[in-house]
């Protein structure tokens, strides 16, 4: 029973920490799906390119990775922005966003894995940094820092986006985009450079979200697509556009894939982001805290 016990705390604080790291991968989609109805499916790309980056950086400099990824932000913001302005100049703005849209973020997605795969090949690349090996012990319970920094981190990056959307004019435009573009331009405010700020925001997001995901596990080229199912999961099971519902989703997700890898397996834990995905459009497609 002590055993047992002991067994289920800890895949029950590793669920929680690794919840707590999941909406800096999916705050990114939440933005770009959520609010601008754009279906981004090549964003886990860009999150291991900035796996990779903040690899490099730290191989060649001894730069934390996390340290990198926050200098990277500017650079991954104005990648978003252009990558928007190419997908409403080619699609959006003649109507075509839903089927060739679709198809453009697939190419993305493969083109970016496909150039990755021939500069580093399919070996799995890791960071160093001083948290990443130690633990804290309390009683019988585990903490290890390579998972409790990156969630600290996560949810500070959360929280940071959640005052700048909720009290910056910017941050309420970006929010009211989707519910009346009129109202938006009575105020002064273009929808395509809201548009834009919004979608180069959430590709920000990917730099410091590859930055925490070396640091919790090595990455390969093609790790990106294991995280698709996850994020959408996450926001549809979240509400579509529902902050908090995002952290509540990833929590639960987190937790429900630990106890799955614990006790059954890793095997089948990536199934488990799809399973939470059909059962939450079956019974509750609105998610969570959806409208």
């Amino acid at each position: 029973m002590g055993l047992s016990f002991d067994l289920l705390i800890n895949a029950l604080i590793a669920g929680i920490l690794l919840g707590g790291i999941y909406p800096a991968v999916t705050i990114g989609v939440s933005i770009s799906f959520g609010i601008l109805d754009i279906v981004n499916i090549a964003h886990p790309a860009f999150i291991i390119l900035g796996s990779y980056i903040a690899y490099i950086v730290n191989t060649r400099l001894g730069i934390d990775p996390i340290v990198i990824s926050i200098a990277m932000l500017p650079v991954f913001y104005f990648l978003g922005a252009g990558v928007y302005q190419v997908y409403y100049e080619s699609f959006e703005r003649r109507g075509q966003e839903a089927l060739r849209g679709l198809s453009f973020f697939f190419g993305l997605l493969f083109v970016t894995e496909v150039m990755l795969i021939l500069v580093f090949g399919v070996d799995y690349r890791y960071v160093e940094a001083p948290y990443i090996g130690p633990s804290w012990r309390l009683g019988v319970m585990d903490f290890p820092l390579r998972m409790l920094v990156p969630c600290v981190v996560a949810l500070a990056l959360f929280a940071a986006l959640e005052l700048f959307l909720s009290y910056t004019f910017v941050g309420r435009a970006i929010s009211a985009v989707a519910q009346d573009q009129l109202a938006l331009r009575l105020m002064g405010a273009s929808p395509i450079r809201i548009k834009r700020i919004a979608f180069g925001i959430s590709i920000a997001t990917a730099a410091v979200a590859g930055a925490l995901l070396i640091i919790i596990q090595p990455v390969e080229p093609s790790v990106g697509r294991e995280y698709i199912g996850r994020v959408f999961a996450i926001c549809v099971l979240g509400g579509l556009g529902s902050r908090p519902g995002t952290v509540i989703a990833a929590m639960l997700l987190g937790i429900i894939e630990s106890f799955t890898a614990t006790f059954y397996g890793p095997s089948w834990a990536p199934a488990v982001a799809f399973g939470v995905l059909l059962l939450t459009l079956a019974f509750r497609p609105a998610g969570l805290l959806g409208r």
